[in-house]
């Protein structure tokens, strides 16, 4: 798959990570639209299900082991980024005192528009070819909006971060560091950018 064509003045974004630091991610719990198969993009705000929120309670056990622990969790505004990240937070603060959240509706999942509520497996070839939907978002603004997010957090790296997000957003945290295969994240999967070497893979269970 060709790499992203950033806009001229994003093209250092990368470069304004500290690439010593890692950036943790985790993609939110399932959500009713998750289960059934279908899109829900950032302009469709719904709840985690019974299943999403066991999901994130999974992850927060092993987030809570994680060393250095997190210190800070950055959020968008979605109810299901906000719930997953709540509950994470609940459990980090049974074990790392003074942890403290930040909302950043930046980093909301791309806006689908009338893609909303279509099966993955229809819509999967537009988003791939990079098509805009209709009433929603296009792949430049979204990669727009998550860059200029990440500009605002990169003085808190040192905070070690954990950012709860959609999997839209995971995707183009991938392509700004250079990954070349469309990263794919599973509901309450965490995938942790290291800067310095090559990223890895984790789950609730352990590194893949």
């Amino acid at each position: 798959m060709p790499s992203l064509a950033l806009p001229e003045d994003l093209t250092d974004v990368p470069t304004l990570v500290d690439r010593r630091l890692p950036l943790r991610f985790v993609r939110h719990g399932a959500t009713a639209p998750n289960l059934a198969g279908v899109r829900c993009g950032g302009d469709l705000d719904v709840p985690l299900t019974t299943v999403g929120r066991a999901q994130a309670a999974t992850v927060a056990e092993h987030i809570a082991r994680l060393e250095p622990p997190v210190k800070l969790i950055v959020t968008s505004d979605l109810k299901r980024n906000r719930e997953t990240a709540d509950i994470i937070a609940g459990r980090l603060a049974q074990v790392t005192p003074g942890v403290t959240m930040l909302v950043q509706p930046a980093f909301s999942e791309r806006r689908l528009g009338q893609w909303n509520l279509k099966p993955i497996a229809e819509t999967q070839p537009w988003l791939e070819a990079r098509m805009t939907p209709p009433g929603g978002e296009s792949d430049e603004q979204f990669t727009r909006r998550v860059a200029e997010a990440v500009r605002k957090i990169k003085q808190q790296l040192a905070l070690r971060p954990l950012l709860v997000g959609s999997k839209g957003v995971g995707r183009v945290l991938g392509e700004l560091i250079g990954l070349r295969d469309r990263l794919e994240l599973g509901n309450g999967e965490v995938w942790e950018f290291d800067f310095a070497e090559r990223p890895c893979l984790e789950t609730a269970w352990g590194a893949l």
